[in-house]
């Protein structure tokens, strides 16, 4: 009966784990993995997809051809299955602003063995966009935040695209702390999403202390899964407080990856049938120095695009087809806490 789109199987999930069932629901998405196991091989369904045309954004542009790499455009991301397929890994203009690309996509699958699966990548120019943190009315729950658990009526407009944030506090094995107000304290050393006052964010393994005059928000979310350009060493590692309590870190599930690149732009990885491992190759291939997974599970996890065919209407798109929470979902108030993307 609570707000929202989650899925019945996701309330479930979610009142047991807040109930002290935690465990059981852990079993049983064990069991679920062992009866049914991603698939090995096969063909990707319809090849590497061509994004829709971009929106522009006031001053009209020349859209870029499809699958071609835009002029000082980011490098496109190696394949990690050969041989690969026409257009793997190369960037599309998705949405501009002021005619420039602000958000790029590039698909690939995950890996040699999953080879039906396919995995989206998005580019955000932070010369280009902003971003706001948004809590979610249970994670990380509370009263009193500056930000609502939906995109206001009034910002709808200019939404350029949202997606999702981090596991529950009581998985995350790390804090939230968001204009002055802590919801849970923050951890030295854990991987977090810093979103500043000017709207820019960055991914940092948090140095202590009090955040900063600048800092709008700090979310954090387990450890670095990318450090100076290199993978955690911790990738392997089982312990529950390293990569959460999930189904295993070796298990191919879906996943999320927030990532920043030398230039200061962000990139975000999703898809079905990655493991902590295959994520962190991706996202670092995508050329992010510095990254952090966020949530796993096809309930949680998203990134989402919008239209406006009229003023003030946004028509939400998923980045890739599918991706299965409903692309209405921070049009509402949403349980998790999530990430809004503005144009500058």
């Amino acid at each position: 009966m609570a707000p929202g789109t989650d899925s019945t199987s996701a309330r479930l999930a979610e009142w047991a784990r807040f109930h002290g069932l935690g465990w059981a629901v852990t079993s049983l998405e064990r069991v679920q993995y062992r009866l049914n196991p991603p698939k090995i091989g096969g063909r990707l369904a319809g090849g590497i997809p061509i994004a829709s045309t971009p929106l522009p954004r006031s001053t009209p542009s020349t859209s870029t051809p499809p699958l071609s790499r835009p002029q000082n455009g980011p490098a496109a991301i190696p394949a990690q299955a050969q041989p690969s397929l026409p257009g793997e890994g190369s960037w599309q203009r998705l949405v501009d602003v002021h005619g420039k690309p602000a958000i790029r996509a590039a698909f690939l699958r995950p890996d040699n063995k999953h080879t039906s699966y396919m995995v989206g990548v998005a580019w955000l120019d932070q010369k280009l966009v902003r971003m706001t943190l948004h809590p979610g009315y249970k994670v990380p729950g509370g009263s009193g935040w500056p930000q609502p658990s939906q995109v206001p009526v009034s910002e709808r407009g200019s939404l350029l695209a949202t997606f999702n944030s981090g596991f529950t506090m009581a998985d995350a094995n790390g804090g939230y702390w968001q204009k002055g107000q802590t919801g849970v304290p923050l951890r030295t050393g854990a991987a977090s999403m810093v979103l500043y006052n000017d709207g820019h964010v960055d991914v940092v393994s948090w140095k202590g202390g009090t955040p900063g005059p600048g800092v709008a928000a700090v979310r954090q979310n387990l450890g670095l899964l990318v450090n100076h350009g290199a993978i955690s060493p911790d990738v392997g590692s089982t312990t529950t407080t390293t990569w959460g309590k999930t189904v295993g870190n070796a298990t191919y599930v879906w996943r999320t990856a927030l990532g920043v690149r030398p230039d200061g732009s962000l990139v975000f990885v999703v898809g079905d049938s990655l493991s902590v491992h295959t994520l962190a190759n991706i996202v670092r291939g995508a050329g992010a120095v510095r990254a952090m997974e966020l949530d796993i599970n096809k309930d949680w996890t998203n990134f989402i695009t919008y239209t406006h065919p009229s003023t003030g209407l946004a028509v939400p798109r998923m980045l890739t087809t599918d991706e299965h929470p409903n692309p209405s979902r921070y049009l509402q108030p949403s349980t998790r806490d999530f990430v809004a993307v503005f144009p500058r």
